[in-house]
């Protein structure tokens, strides 16, 4: 009896132990309280601070870290914040197709980077009504390229037949741009949704046969790869993939690690677009983003110079992007700034400069690549001027 007695009185001395490991251990109630107590910041005497701080305020939705999306909003940040009077706010996300999503619906998103090619996928399969209304666009950016990074035991688009393909992250570009084209290609292969850095270590060791990315030339996720790994392979541009992107080239001089100096391949090139919301004459969120549109044309030269990326320079900011509406104090703004080349939405300079990028020695094929631009060009504004 004693003995019992004994372990009684030992286990109830634990008892007190045993309890207090198991509170710390067991999530608590919230003390609301307590929660109460902690003073705001308008309660702190701060109210002109948060007052400012928000006043002048503007989002963007960028893309994941690795893509050309997130430098070009940072740039934007860089180039335009003027401390008190505007203050432009990048912010990462999944990409082209999640950050119109996010423009519709995701509180506090005044603007988004996005590819031309997701407007017509939201407007045909995720039934967003009246979108044409709700999204615009202040201006068409840089034009971005397909790389399609395969094992070498892949010798051709065509070979992809069944097989695994990275589609990056779901929201990414490739996961709306992947579609379209091997749809058009009548490739039927088998998307597998992960982010392309973790797609490129399952390349190596077989597990998918290639990757799609949607980023402006070049990209720092094959700046580091090595030509073992993989290569490149061509997609030719036609007329069916002419409503929405443009021919481009891939070479030696975007990635020296995986051309042979003088190599270069076709493929597509997709549009990027700097979408905002349409809001309305007299809306807060109206104001700011007015004043970022204001800030963004009357500083673009800077864009255009060292240290941002190159690809500014290729931005012609009266280009109509088709199927898109412009937002309309941009198009304000572009007819008080340069009526003459909004109304065109040509630009011939840029054509002959591209043509001189993309055959710098061969003046015959710069003159076909240039009436092939125009004509192009011309193209989608009697496609525009339809719709």
């Amino acid at each position: 009896m004693r003995g019992l007695l004994v372990w009684v009185a030992g286990a109830i001395s634990l008892a007190p132990l045993v309890a207090g490991n198991a509170w710390a251990q067991t999530p608590q109630p919230f003390d609301v309280a307590q929660a109460r107590t902690v003073p705001t910041a308008a309660a702190s005497g701060e109210a002109a601070i948060v007052a400012r701080t928000n006043a002048w305020t503007v989002s963007i939705a960028s893309g994941l870290l690795e893509g050309t999306f997130s430098r070009f909003a940072a740039e934007l940040a860089k180039a335009l914040d003027d401390g008190d009077n505007l203050r432009v706010l990048p912010i990462i996300t999944y990409g082209a197709a999640e950050n119109l999503s996010d423009l519709l619906y995701l509180k506090g998103i005044d603007m988004a980077i996005t590819h031309a090619d997701v407007f017509d996928e939201f407007k045909r399969n995720r039934r967003a009504a009246n979108l044409e209304q709700r999204i615009n666009y202040i201006s068409q950016m840089y034009v971005g390229e397909l790389h399609v990074f395969a094992r070498h035991d892949i010798k051709s688009i065509k070979d992809l037949e069944g097989k695994k393909v990275g589609f990056h992250t779901r929201g990414a570009g490739p996961t709306v741009t992947g579609p379209i084209l091997f749809s058009r290609l009548g490739i039927k292969v088998e998307p597998v949704f992960i982010n392309n850095a973790i797609a490129i270590e399952k390349m190596k060791t077989g597990e998918i046969a290639a990757i799609l990315h949607t980023v402006g030339k070049p990209n720092i996720l094959f700046a580091n790869l090595t030509s073992d790994v993989g290569h490149f392979l061509p997609v030719e541009y036609g007329e069916k993939f002419a409503d929405y992107y443009v021919p481009s080239t891939l070479g030696y001089e975007d990635y020296p690690n995986l051309f042979e100096p003088g190599e270069k391949i076709d493929t597509i090139g997709i549009p990027v677009v700097l979408a905002v919301y349409n809001w309305p004459e007299g809306h807060d969120r109206h104001r700011r983003v007015e004043r970022f549109i204001e800030r963004y044309f009357t500083h673009f030269d800077t864009l255009r110079k060292p240290p941002y990326h190159p690809k500014w320079k290729e931005i012609n900011l009266a280009a109509n992007v088709p199927g898109w509406n412009r937002y309309f104090v941009a198009q304000r703004l572009l007819d008080q700034m340069q009526p003459a080349t909004a109304a065109a939405g040509i630009d011939p300079d840029l054509a002959r400069s591209q043509a001189a990028r993309v055959a710098p020695n061969d003046r015959a094929e710069q003159e076909r690549l240039f009436q092939e631009f125009l004509a192009w060009s011309r193209q989608r504004a009697r496609r525009q001027a339809r719709q």
